[in-house]
């Protein structure tokens, strides 16, 4: 369980910094779980892996454009802040840089429609701020906002869309579920048509996403906690499937954590809505999925542990060696391998 066993060499060049122009032409590493056998495909061969009765759960969260660049009104300092949670009553939770020039009562302006006003202080570069603003606040940041983009892309994103699943619904995440990236809307209705079950929960991406493991000792890492929702419908749908044994494959480790938070909740699946913290590494028992489909993932990070509890680590990294070794794109808008 120690944080060096799950780090691999990555060669710069293959941290994808765009997404391909047709989403689901990117490559596709089908991966046996239990043998580690591999076979590359593309991913619109998603639907050859699929046979009628199999459910397919994706995560419809939407990311806000909460990236906003403004400056501080008393000194004229820019600050950058990325919108975080809605707390309620205007007040939001807030990754702010450099959190230092802010003190309680700093009024930030990013135009003359929106400005924040510092209410708390936290660990970590986070503030809470109160949105002082003029009409509709989503119509505001669409026009101010940019996608948070994680650290790691240096190039601008061209296009605001392409940072969002195309059945991207639920407004309320600060990164997206990038694995759905990959599906377009006829790619979706030729897997519907197949008679394969698509199900929407919703989990919204948080802070955690940004955050790396800083612990040698991985029990020791405090997991981040992100708001989950699950309807009635498709927690009765999810119900049938396990009783009638027809496979359930999440898409991406987002649908995942609600799925298994909710399993090992309930023994079941329910219609709830909560925060969920679960961590999941090698030795956990999934409950609710057989197979996953995801993205490559950072060195060290805890999606990379989840993704080799539900094979083994020696399987996953000798996997993300034959990637690199046949020139697979990483992380947000890298290629995809479906672990079945």
């Amino acid at each position: 369980m120690n944080l060096s066993d799950y780090d691999y060499f990555l060669p710069e060049e293959l941290i994808a910094q765009t997404p391909l122009k047709v989403r689901d032409d990117s490559k596709l590493m089908i991966l046996d779980k239990k043998t580690g056998d591999m076979v590359h495909k593309k991913f619109h061969d998603i639907k050859k892996e699929l046979k009628k009765g199999d459910v397919l759960v994706l995560n419809d969260t939407k990311v806000i454009p909460a990236r906003l660049i403004g400056v501080k009104v008393e000194t004229k300092a820019i600050i950058e802040l990325l919108l975080l949670k809605d707390l309620g009553n205007n007040i939001w939770e807030c990754l702010a840089r450099p959190a230092k020039r802010l003190k309680i009562g700093t009024i930030v302006e990013f135009s003359k429609e929106l400005k924040v006003e510092v209410v708390e202080k936290l660990d970590e570069g986070i503030v809470r701020v109160k949105l002082l603003y003029d009409g509709i606040l989503m119509e505001i940041l669409d026009r101010l906002g940019e996608m948070p983009l994680p650290p790691y892309i240096h190039e601008k994103l061209q296009e605001k869309d392409r940072y969002q699943t195309v059945y991207a619904k639920n407004i309320g995440s600060a990164a997206a579920p990038t694995a759905g990236l990959h599906f377009t809307e006829d790619l979706l209705e030729e897997i519907k048509a197949m008679g394969v079950e698509v199900l929407f929960v919703t989990l919204h991406v948080g802070l955690g996403t940004f955050r790396p493991v800083e612990v040698e000792n991985i029990l020791e890492h405090h997991m981040h906690s992100e708001y989950y929702e699950m309807s009635k419908e498709v927690a009765d749908k999810l119900n049938l499937a396990k009783k009638q044994k027809r496979k359930i494959y999440a898409v991406g480790t987002t649908s995942t954590r609600v799925l298994e938070t909710i399993s090992h909740k309930y023994g079941e699946f329910r219609e709830c809505k909560g925060n969920t913290d679960i961590f999941i590494y090698p030795g956990f028992k999934f409950l609710a999925i057989d197979g996953l489909i995801t993205n490559f993932h950072l060195p060290k990070s805890t999606l990379l542990m989840l993704v080799s509890a539900l094979s083994s680590r020696e399987i996953i990294l000798k996997a993300y060696q034959e990637a690199i070794k046949n020139n697979y794109r990483f992380f947000s808008f890298g290629d995809a391998m479906f672990i079945k």
